[in-house]
Formats: structure tokens, sequence, C-alpha cells
């Protein structure tokens, strides 16, 4: 059958030791090892970041776009990343800490400067970006830490799920991540293995094996954008153990 996928195995998530953490790749000695390092933090950071800025530093749209900007173009040249000390915290806390820093000392003068001179431009969707934040309740002022983490993990979910939705589709798997994508992200009303397999045609075993071969999929993919986006192995086991309760090796 075209849609079939294979039950999951059980046990421990194994990820390649060879694959270095985002500290070792932003220290190394290859310059093409730490472009990657840091097309990886921007792809993950970006969003979080330009939302923070514009609730914590109460930014325009165009000014937290053009801080964020300058903040990731400075952090790559002036080798910011490379200080990380993993003793004093995780990196998202020292990443969101160096945000700060660098909207407090360079704001006023980014702002004074012709928009965008001297600074490598990304391509990034700050417009999706922006429409998302008004979509948000308002965060608490006293919890804007954690409101990073959230966006933060919002995020690595959007883009999973994205890699998730591109990989079954291109393989010709279309009803297994229709029933994952009804089942675990549709409406609540209706939501059961037996009404799910009655609107899909399907037997309600098929619809347990389509759920738990999906959802490893997306585990997996998720998995590896939060490795690629932790400082240490370290942190990147307890962040696993945190969002799907996994043990990483």
């Amino acid at each position: 059958m075209r849609d079939e996928l294979p039950s999951p195995p059980s046990g421990a998530t194994a990820f390649p030791r060879t694959r270095l953490s985002l500290l070792e790749r932003v220290r190394a000695p290859s310059a093409d090892v730490r472009r990657q390092a840091f097309d990886d933090l921007v792809t993950g950071y970006w969003k979080p970041a330009y939302k923070y800025l514009r609730i914590r530093w109460r930014l325009a749209p165009e000014d937290a776009e053009d801080v964020a900007q300058g903040f990731f173009a400075v952090a790559f040249e002036k080798d910011y990343l490379a200080t990380f000390d993993p003793a004093k915290g995780r990196f998202r806390t020292f990443l969101r800490v160096c945000l700060d820093r660098y909207a407090n000392k360079v704001y006023r003068a980014e702002r004074a400067r012709k928009r965008g001179g001297g600074v490598r431009r990304l391509s990034l969707d700050f417009t999706g970006a922006e429409g998302e934040l008004r979509a948000l309740d308002p965060p608490d002022p006293r919890e804007l830490d954690q409101f990073f983490r959230q966006e933060l993990i919002r995020d690595l979910f959007m883009r999973a799920l994205a890699d998730v939705r591109a990989s079954l589709l291109a393989e010709g798997k279309e009803v297994p991540f229709r029933v994952f994508e009804r089942y675990d992200l549709g409406p609540n009303e209706g939501r059961t293995y037996a009404a799910v397999a009655a609107e899909f045609g399907i037997p309600m075993t098929q619809v347990t094996n389509y759920l738990a071969a999906v959802r490893r999929r997306f585990r997996e993919r998720a998995l590896a954008h939060l490795r690629a986006l932790s400082g240490t192995d370290e942190e990147f086991r307890a962040d696993a153990r945190d969002l799907f309760g996994v043990e990483v090796r």
C-alpha cells in the first residue's frame, strides 16, 4: 500500500556521535563549519529574537527588524557566540542576554544610520513573524525569558512540521500526514480514532499505526532542529527530556 508506514521501534533516540554541538561548531577552525553553525543559529533564533525585541524593547516593526538584522550580523563578525560558557547557563539565555546588550548599546546608533547601511541584510520573513506576533496574547513583562523560550520552541515545531509534511507528500504518503494533521492538529470536536478512521475510510488500527509513525518522524525532525540550536550536548539532552520525555544518546 502506497501510504503504508512502518510502526516505530521503541527505545532511546540515537543521534550520530560525530555531530558537533553548536558551541563546538562556532569555535571550529573551519570557516565553512562556522558558517553553517551561524546559518543554523539564524534559522532557529531570528523569529524569537524579533518578537522579543518588539515586546521587551517596544520597538516598531521596522526598528525591531533592523536591530535583529544587525545583531546576527555583528554576532557572527565579532565572534560573540564563541564567548558562551555553558557553566553559566543555557545557550538560549546567553543569546537573549547578548541581544539585550546589543539593543541597549547599539540601537540608537543603528537608528541614526541609513536603514540597512553597513549591515548584510538577511532574507527573513519579518512580515510573517509580525503576523504571528499579532495573533499572540500579550506576554507578562515579568516572564519575557519564558516568552523567548516558548517562541523558540513554537518556531522549531513549525519547521519540523513543515519538514514532515514535505517529506511525506514527496513520498506519496499524504493519507498518513492528513490523519496526523486531523487528529493531532485539528479541532477537538469529533477527534477520536473511530471518527478519523471513518473520515478517511481506513481501519482504526491503521489510524494507530499512522499516528505512531508520523509522530516519531515529527519528533526526529524536531530533535534534529533542537540539536542544531543547543549550545552543548548536555543542554540538548536536557531539552529533549523536557520537550519529549526521551533520552537521547
